[in-house]
């Protein structure tokens, strides 16, 4: 049967997709060190998280991954895009994938980050809304000084979202 509206409009949807990872999480290694530059930090996480890959015309461009940290709370425990491939709406793309994945099981999702305001302006137009702040986190839990953007971090900042 010929459908073409139909197929061009699928073509489109298609260019995009987003895949949960779980085999061999660890090939991933590259991107997730961009958000977490401490490989056992990554290593604590990865195994018990889901890890969410998003793909643009075959091509990896984010990568994100998720724990349950209690019965009623999740968190984004990494969020990475390509250098190449940012403020093209993938990692929002991700984010918007998680929320409506993890909405049936948790109430709440959280997300730690550096004190860095573009980052925390991204994650609030993502509709995240400040939590608490655990001070002194990364230069207490890694081995190196932890940068972004040339600014060093020092406090973790939580935010967190009602699913």
């Amino acid at each position: 049967s010929n459908h073409p509206g139909i197929f061009s409009r699928h073509l489109i949807d298609t260019s995009m997709r987003i895949e949960r990872i779980a085999e061999d999480k660890r090939r991933f290694l590259p991107l997730l060190l961009i958000a977490d530059p401490d490989e056992g930090m990554i290593g604590r996480y990865l195994d018990r998280g889901d890890l969410f890959a998003l793909y643009d015309s075959g091509e990896l461009k984010s990568v994100c991954v998720v724990t349950a940290e209690s019965e009623t709370v999740c968190e984004l425990k990494n969020l990475a895009t390509e250098e190449t491939a940012r403020n093209r709406g993938y990692a929002t793309a991700l984010i918007r994938h998680v929320l409506d994945v993890y909405r049936d099981r948790f109430s709440v999702m959280q997300v730690g980050t550096g004190d860095f305001p573009k980052t925390l302006r991204f994650y609030e137009q993502c509709g995240f809304v400040f939590s608490h702040r655990v001070a002194g986190f990364f230069t207490d839990h890694y081995p190196e000084p932890v940068f972004e953007e040339g600014v060093l971090l020092t406090d973790m900042v939580y935010l967190k979202q009602a699913l």
